[in-house]
């Protein structure tokens, strides 16, 4: 199983990203996406997440500005970041929860490689 991210860049702030997280491999199920953050010498924070039945949250520095969707047929999750602020710098990394198709039936966590986010004031 693997998870591959993309849609990171820079963007001016006030502006908008999406980024994308699609799981691969023989999965069974994915319990939760989320979506992480993490910039140099600070612990990795959650940023958003969502459950298989579309359940969200959100950190409390990106609501109402970032939203996460998941697309399950696609085993992909996404996060729009709309009013971008330069403290959203950081690395963003998706982590999923998945149950792997070939057992045992019990969730794995995975991580994808980070994509960088860099917002300019």
């Amino acid at each position: 199983v693997q998870l591959q991210a993309s849609g990171g860049g820079l963007v001016q702030a006030g502006g908008s990203l999406r980024l994308s997280c699609a799981a691969s491999g023989r999965i069974f199920k994915i319990n939760n996406m989320a979506w992480y953050r993490q910039t140099p010498g600070k612990q990795r924070e959650l940023v958003a997440g969502v459950t298989s039945t579309g359940t969200t949250n959100y950190a409390d520095s990106v609501k109402g500005r970032f939203t996460i969707s998941g697309d399950n047929p696609k085993n992909t999750v996404y996060l729009q970041m709309n009013s971008l602020k330069p403290e959203d710098t950081a690395v963003y990394y998706c982590n999923a929860d998945i149950i792997r198709a070939q057992g045992p039936y019990i969730g794995y966590v995975y991580w994808g490689q980070g994509t960088q986010v860099t917002v300019s004031s």
